[in-house]
């Protein structure tokens, strides 16, 4: 017989805007492992049930100005130390179950750090099964007896199922058993005692609602991505004895060395679902046999030791569960071919390799190349979240980038609305892996905000419900009930006996026709009364089913209010969520503003209080500086006082001039007479040949007669003039002010030329007869020792050179 083929899980395709346009978040759990030692610094703390808070260890700091910072991160549900698998299983795990027995699609990975427990979550260790066997084992108590025969049901390499009948499956059963090493599992073999432990459950787990009018069929697979290729490890790869293998040092290999497995290539089927071509689904059906093929498959994945783990997963491992359901024809004794009604759901269960920094785990070579194209493939997942998370949350339309790696691109299907997503973050609360456990806090934030489509519903196959048990007999007291016949019969009046012994007898055949006779009138009284309760009865159901449509009219008229009323309802709520996001959006521009002002001002405050410690030492400095000053003034006021011994002085203010000047003039007796024409002559002038404090305490203006020899021969006299002050130690000084000259010339040789005013020159030339005028002080002091006279000094500015 020609075997019919299935559909793909994708049964319908539902375009967006559609009734199951509605889309729940994905769903992100945290378990915290417990420390390896006690005395070991823990960096990550269980605040309650959904938060936990991450706290900066010694030696780390965070911020610029060195304070210790402290996140906090919510989840769907926390998972502490001592929480068991038991626990995690039926929060996570049972939901996804429930529905791949519902026909639809599910998806659960585990995400962390290296040695943060993502194996350990999956698989589980002996004595304490994980999320895997629990699976495998709530799926087989839930369809234990429904199951189909085997090879009742057949994979092919197009991501679908064919179908055939129980014959031709019993006559390939026959086939594969008479074969010397069968490929499938056997349920009659020994379990493995090494993985025994694992698989026996305590806890009884079923699902709630199986539809008990169709068979099932469990199909798995088992692949790891590896360094970004795809490799099936169930497949069995015979040895070719003619053709030579040849290992990574281009040696042939032994004949009884390991053939490792070729690559596989990702397909698109014609539904647009993602699956590996070519990869070995093996049918099981127990536990047993279930996690017998995963054992077989986890012994040929890829694990090396690290400095960090000495078991650390170098690949990403991809666990299938496929559940075939197909529904049993109109008798309810054999599977109904038509491959419309064929529903396939899938379970995938992933454990994906921890990220690592090369420098805590020592990798070279291989395992250096290892780590980095397990960085590469995670750093996508999260771009690929990242770019969800924009395009829903703020309406762009990007491209998500799932082909850069094949993780992500084998499991697009579930983020564009094919089933459920769950994921655990494994967390290992030693302070060393802070900053890992910081960057799987961040990525799990944002893919919690990811959301994806609902799956559809399966469709009903419109058969009658019940039809496995509806021809089978009934067992118990159930059966033993007596018929409607039977009953009426038993309520007749007994026959009198029919015997008769002689030939002469007239009374038993007259009784024999009077009980039968009044049984006749009997049962026609029963009918009439039947009858008559009969159209009672259908008034009654008539007027019962007038008031159910009244009933069921006015509530569905209430139910499309209520209709109504919810689809304002959630356009109402979806239009709060979109502006809801674009003011988290906002919110979230403006922390991080505030965070970049925030540092800014830090820095300001820093610089500030760095210029008002300078300026608090310039002035304390300065402080100093006047106190030794003022010291230095004090004692030198202390010492002039003690020598001088001069009363304070009492300042006199300056006569002016309108009350007239008078004047010292100052000839020395070394000056010669000139018999020149034009004399100087000053009025009410006291003449002093040397001057002295008495003569200048008396006059207001000072004038010195100076004479020199000029470089001509002929004498120079100078008039040097200037105002005479009182100074502070009670004697006087006199300040130039003007300097008259007056020169004689001979006539046969250069012109004599004398002024009593020096003409104005322009700004910048200089004069040749000026050499006196720039030569001269600005100022004289009665100090001691000048030679101008006792008490005076002299004092020269240099003389400017012409250009």
């Amino acid at each position: 017989m020609k075997p019919a083929r299935t559909k793909t899980p994708r049964k319908l395709v539902v375009k967006k805007g559609s009734q199951t346009s509605l889309k729940d978040p994905v769903g992100v759990y945290c378990r915290v492992r417990p420390l390896s030692f006690p005395d070991q610094e823990c960096c990550i703390e269980v605040i309650n049930n959904s938060t936990i808070q991450l706290h900066t260890p010694e030696g780390y700091r965070l911020n610029r100005n060195g304070d210790y910072k402290e996140t906090q991160y919510s989840f769907k549900q926390v998972f502490g130390t001592h929480t068991t698998q038991k626990e995690l299983f039926d929060v996570v795990a049972n939901p996804l179950v429930d529905d791949l027995i519902r026909g639809k699609n599910g998806l659960l990975f585990t995400y962390g750090v290296t040695g943060s427990g993502k194996t350990h979550t999956m698989t589980g260790s002996p004595g304490e099964g994980g999320l895997l066997p629990r699976c495998l084992d709530m799926i087989f108590n839930s369809i234990g007896s429904l199951q189909a025969k085997r090879y009742v049901f057949k994979s092919n390499d197009r991501n679908s199922m064919d179908i055939q009948c129980e014959v031709d499956a019993l006559l390939e059963r026959q086939k594969r058993e008479a074969m010397p090493n069968p490929k499938t599992p056997s349920s009659k073999r020994q379990v493995d005692p090494e993985f025994a432990d694992m698989i026996n459950v305590q806890e009884f787990c079923k699902a709630e609602e199986v539809d008990e009018d169709s068979v099932y069929g469990v199909f798995v697979s088992y692949i790891e991505i590896y360094n970004n290729y795809i490799y099936d490890l169930l497949e069995e790869v015979p040895f070719d004895p003619i053709k030579p293998k040849w290992n990574s040092c281009s040696t042939p290999m032994r004949n009884t060395d390991f053939v490792p497995p070729q690559s596989k290539l990702l397909r698109e089927d014609k539904n647009h679902n993602m699956y590996v071509a070519g990869c070995t689904e093996v049918e099981v059906k127990s536990t047993e046999e279930a996690f017998e093929v995963f054992w077989r498959g986890q012994k040929k994945r890829r694990i090396a030791n690290t400095h960090l783990n000495r078991e650390s997963s170098r690949s990403h491992s991809v666990f299938n569960i496929k559940l075939v359901q197909a529904p049993l024809d109109a008798d309810g004794d054999n599977v109904l071919q038509e491959k419309e009604q064929i529903t396939i759901s899938q379970l995938s269960l992933v454990d994906l390799a921890g990220s690592e920094r090369t420098n805590r785990t020592k990798a070279e070579g291989n395992r250096l190349r290892e780590a980095g194209n397990i960085n590469q493939s995670l750093m996508t997942l999260r771009t690929c979240m990242e770019v969800l998370r924009e395009n829903q949350m703020y309406g762009t339309n990007k491209m998500v980038p799932y082909r850069d790696s094949k993780l992500t691109h084998l499991f697009k299907n579930y983020f564009d609305g094919e089933g459920k997503v769950r994921m655990i973050v494994c967390v290992n609360p030693k302070a060393e892996d802070y900053e890992e456990s910081l960057q799987v806090m961040r990525f799990a934030e944002v893919t919690q905000e990811v959301e994806v489509a609902r799956p559809v519903d399966k469709a009903i196959c419109g058969l009658t419900p019940g039809r496995r048990y509806r021809n089978h007999p009934r067992a118990g007291p159930v059966g033993d009930e007596l018929l409607v016949t039977e009953v009426v019969l038993q309520s007749f009046p007994p026959l009198p006996s029919c015997e008769i012994l002689d030939i002469n007898d007239e009374h038993t055949l007259p009784r024999l026709i009077e009980a039968l006779e009044k049984r006749h009138q009997l049962r026609q009284m029963m009918t009439d009364e039947f009858n008559r309760q009969s159209i009672t009865f259908k008034g009654m159901l008539q007027e019962l089913d007038s008031s159910v449509l009244n009933k069921e009219n006015h509530i569905q008229g209430k139910l499309n209010e209520k209709v109504k009323v919810i689809s304002g309802q959630k356009l109402e709520i979806e239009r709060l969520e979109k502006k809801n996001k674009t003011l988290e959006y906002k919110i979230e521009i403006l922390e991080k503003t505030t965070t970049i002002y925030e540092e800014d001002k830090r820095n300001l405050q820093q610089e500030l209080e760095t210029q008002n410690q300078k300026l608090q030492r310039q002035f304390s400095d300065k402080r100093r500086l006047e106190a030794r000053l003022q010291g230095m003034v004090t004692e030198t006021t202390m010492k002039w006082e003690k020598e001088c011994n001069v009363p304070p002085l009492r300042l006199r203010h300056r006569r002016s001039r309108s009350a007239g000047d008078r004047w010292v003039d100052h000839k020395p007796a070394s000056n010669v007479q000139t018999e020149t024409v034009m004399q100087p002559h000053v009025p009410h002038a006291i003449t002093v040949s040397v001057a002295n404090e008495k003569a200048l305490a008396k006059c207001e203006k000072y004038m010195l007669t100076h004479q020199e020899l000029a470089s001509d021969g002929e004498i120079e006299t100078k008039l040097i003039k200037g105002d005479v002050y009182k100074t502070r130690g009670g004697g006087q000084s006199v300040q130039f002010t003007d300097i008259e000259t007056l020169k004689q010339e001979s006539p046969t040789g250069r012109k004599r030329r004398s002024s009593t005013v020096a003409p104005t020159q322009p700004d910048g030339a200089e004069s040749e007869w000026t050499d006196v005028e720039t030569r001269c002080s600005v100022a004289v002091e009665m100090r001691a020792g000048s030679q101008l006279g006792p008490g005076f000094q002299h004092h020269a500015q240099p003389k400017r050179k012409k250009p």
